[in-house]
């Protein structure tokens, strides 16, 4: 069974996540690795690994989300050479020229995320692919928003490059799993599992 049909099981047995739920957070708490609401680059390193991802590509993730948004979610502290991410502060974090599918208090909007696939999705209707997706990072760019650019940019060509499938499609499913925090678990039991057959 694919990635994306397990994912899709795993949002029919789950109700509508609630509109005035704090969904980004739940994005980023599985990089909290020790639960303690701070998230530093070691723990930012491990989830990328637990996820599947390389070293090169787990120590680049984690230099440049913690480098990039620790300073956003600790208003009025000083800077720390540790660059934790407060969880309690992430919406503060969030970038320009993005999807829109958080909105400024971190819940799920439904219609950002269907109008990404309407939009977009040309070949087809619940999947994008890299040419798509390309042409959505751009059209999304805000003028001048040079920082958010690059977040966009990095963040959509990671969860293409770790996530879309054998036809080179980036499934729906699969997005809403990013957006919603089950995507990572999924990956890490993936993961965990076939090491261990790796291993047997």
């Amino acid at each position: 069974m694919s990635s994306a049909n397990i994912i899709q099981e795993e949002h029919d047995e789950k109700s509508l996540t609630p509109r005035d739920e704090n969904v980004l957070k739940k994005h980023v708490q599985f990089f909290d690795r020790n639960n303690d609401g701070f998230i530093y680059p070691w723990e930012t390193y491990q989830g990328f690994r637990a996820i599947g991802c390389g070293i090169a590509l787990s120590a680049f993730s984690a230099l440049f989300i913690n480098m990039g948004l620790s300073g956003k979610t600790r208003p009025g502290k000083f800077p720390s050479l540790l660059f934790p991410i407060e969880i309690q502060h992430i919406t503060k974090a969030k970038h320009g020229s993005d999807s829109g599918v958080y909105d400024h208090d971190g819940r799920f909007v439904p219609l950002k995320f269907e109008e990404i696939f309407k939009k977009y999705a040309r070949t087809t209707p619940d999947a994008l692919t890299s040419d798509e997706l390309s042409k959505m990072i751009k059209e999304n760019r805000e003028s001048k928003d040079y920082k958010g650019w690059i977040g966009a940019y990095v963040e959509w060509k990671i969860l293409y490059y770790l996530c879309k499938d054998r036809r080179g499609l980036l499934r729906k499913e699969t997005v809403r799993g990013v957006y919603d925090g089950t995507l990572f678990e999924h990956m890490e039991r993936e993961t965990l599992a076939a090491k261990k057959n790796n291993f047997l």
